[in-house]
């Protein structure tokens, strides 16, 4: 019988480590993000609608839902049986990791409607941090960085 141990604990690993993962809220910034200038820009909240980010999964669900399902079916039956049970615990594991992974890269977030004192408007979605929260009429400030992307802060 060959060891399951290390397999299964690396899928455990790969699916807790995607279900934690921190979202792009107006508090977290990468490495690259961190000393480098942002334009700031005042405003007030228009509006708040509660939203849903979705990753992008990597495939490494549905692989790693394939191999601990053919590893389980392969211990099923034996000779033809077990084949066809090592195909079809490939397939459903598969399918089980991808809808995993897909369900653990997807995160709370809010689309934050600001109007600028220059007048322009603009939707920005992040992720909410946690304690904070953004109503219609809260003075605001608005951070761009130099690739484009923006975020909402309460002023």
């Amino acid at each position: 019988m060959k060891p399951k141990g290390p397999l299964a604990a690396l899928v455990l690993v790969t699916i807790l480590s995607l279900a934690c993962a921190a979202g792009p809220s107006g508090r977290v910034y990468s490495p690259r993000e961190a000393r480098l200038p942002m334009t700031v820009q005042r405003g007030v909240v228009d509006s708040v609608r509660a939203v849903t980010i979705e990753g992008t999964p990597s495939g490494f669900g549905g692989f790693a839902g394939m191999v601990a399902g053919a590893t389980a079916g392969s211990a099923v039956g034996g000779g033809s049986g077990r084949a066809m049970a090592t195909v079809a615990g490939a397939i459903l594991g598969s399918l089980a990791g991808n809808a995993m992974e897909r369900d653990g890269a997807r995160y709370p977030a809010l689309e934050i409607i600001v109007r600028l004192e220059s007048g322009v408007t603009y939707a920005i979605v992040q992720a909410q941090a946690p304690g904070e929260t953004f109503t219609p009429g809260q003075p605001v400030e608005v951070l761009t960085a130099q690739d484009g992307t923006m975020r909402v802060r309460p002023r």
